[in-house]
C-alpha cells in the first residue's frame, strides 16, 4: 500500500487525476462491462443482486501455461498470483459485480461507485488470513497430455521458493447490500482449465419440495464467462421428461459469438480507443488501488512471515491445493469446476 499510494502522490505532482488513465485490460473485456447492462438494464435481475438472494460469488482466472520463461520475474517481490491477478485484475471484476447502481453512465458516476466498493473491503487481521486465504505453488504434472516441470525447475526460481502460482481469498464487502456474502476471487497457473468466469450463487428455496425427487440438486447459479466462450448462462432446475416429477439442471444460454456474429476485441484495443476518446469510464481511480492494497497487503504480510513447508502443493494441470477446497467446503460450499 505504501509504494501504491507513494506512485500515487508522484503521479498527483505532474497530472491532475482526470488526466490519468490507469489501464486494467480485464476493464476492457467485453463481458465484463456487459455486466453493467445485465445489472442495469434488466428488471429480472437487479432485485435479486443482494444478501437476500445470494449465497456467494466466485470470480475465477486459471490458466493452463505455466511461468513459459518468466521465473526469475515472477520469483521477485512483484510477482506471485496474489499480486498479479487478485490484487488487480479480480478485484476490478469483484468491484462491478458488487457496485451500486450509478446515478449516471457518466465516467464519474461510475467510479464513485466502484471507489465505495473498494473502499468497503474488510481489511483482514493476521489471524484471518489461514482461515480466508490460500497459498499455492504447482508441482510437476500434465497438462493437455504434455508434461509440464514444476516451479521451482523453472530458470531463475530458487529452490525453496514460497512465490504462489496460485492464490484464492474470501473478500468481504461491508455494506448494505453484501452483508454476509463472501466473495471468493482464485486465479493460478499451470491449471486444468484456461478460464474466467464469475459465478452468481444464489440460495436455495426456504423449502425444497422436491428433496425426494434428485439425486443433486444444484443452486441456480448466473454464469458470465469472460474468456473463452464468452457468454451469460442461467443455471436452474427444470422437470426431467416422462412420467414421475424428477429434476436436474438446465441451462439457458446467450452465447456472445453466436448472437452478435463477431469475436469480442481485445480488451487492450478497447482501453486504448477510450483513452483517446477522453473517456474514463474503463480506468482505475487512485482510490480503488490504494483500497485494493490495504486488503490484501496482511495476506501477503503473514505469508512473507510464514513460510509453509508443503509447497509446492497441487500437481500441474489440476483445480489447484485440496486448502483451497477445504476453505470453500468449510461452509458448504464449493468451487464450480468441484460441484
Amino acid at each position: 500500500p505504501a509504494s501504491a499510494a507513494h506512485l500515487n502522490r508522484t503521479l498527483a505532482g505532474v497530472f491532475d487525476e482526470d488526466s490519468i488513465y490507469r489501464i486494467d485490460h480485464y476493464l476492457g473485456k467485453e463481458l465484463v462491462q456487459n455486466m453493467l447492462v445485465l445489472r442495469f438494464a434488466n428488471t429480472i435481475f437487479e432485485p435479486l443482486w443482494n444478501r437476500d438472494y445470494i449465497d456467494h460469488v466466485q470470480v475465477t482466472a486459471s490458466e493452463t501455461v505455466a511461468v513459459e520463461g518468466r521465473g526469475s520475474y515472477y520469483d521477485s517481490p512483484a510477482g506471485g498470483a496474489m499480486r498479479d491477478m487478485v490484487q488487480s485484475h479480480l478485484l476490478q471484476v469483484l468491484s462491478v459485480v458488487a457496485m451500486e447502481p450509478p446515478v449516471s453512465m457518466d465516467a464519474a458516476d461510475i467510479r464513485t461507485e466502484k471507489i465505495k466498493v473498494f473502499k468497503a473491503l474488510r481489511v483482514p487481521k493476521a489471524a484471518d488470513v489461514p482461515n480466508i486465504a490460500v497459498r499455492g505453488q504447482y508441482a510437476a504434472g500434465t497438462i493437455n497430455g504434455k508434461p509440464v516441470a514444476a516451479y521451482r525447475e523453472s530458470e531463475g526460481v530458487a529452490d525453496d521458493s514460497q512465490t504462489d502460482t496460485y492464490a484464492a481469498m474470501q473478500f468481504n464487502v461491508d455494506t448494505w447490500r453484501w452483508g454476509g456474502v463472501p466473495f471468493f476471487l482464485r486465479s493460478g497457473k499451470a491449471m486444468a482449465e484456461k478460464k474466467t468466469e464469475i459465478v452468481i450463487y444464489f440460495k436455495p428455496t426456504p423449502h425444497c419440495l422436491f428433496l425426494d425427487k434428485t439425486q443433486d440438486m444444484k443452486p441456480n447459479q448466473i454464469v458470465i464467462n469472460i474468456q473463452p466462450d464468452e457468454g451469460i448462462r442461467i443455471r436452474f432446475e427444470g422437470k426431467v421428461p416422462g412420467s414421475g416429477l424428477k429434476t436436474k439442471e438446465v441451462v439457458m444460454d446467450f452465447d456472445y459469438v453466436d448472437q452478435w456474429k463477431i469475436d469480442p476485441p481485445d480488451g487492450y484495443a478497447t482501453l486504448l480507443n477510450e483513452a483517446m476518446k477522453g473517456d474514463q469510464t474503463l480506468f482505475k481511480h487512485r482510490d480503488e488501488i490504494e483500497s485494493a492494497w490495504d486488503a490484501v497487503q496482511p495476506v501477503l504480510d503473514y505469508w512473507k512471515d510464514h513460510p509453509q513447508s508443503d509447497l509446492p502443493n497441487y500437481a500441474a494441470g489440476t483445480w489447484g491445493p485440496s486448502a483451497a477446497d477445504l476453505m470453500m467446503q468449510r461452509d458448504g460450499r464449493y468451487w464450480r469446476n468441484n460441484k
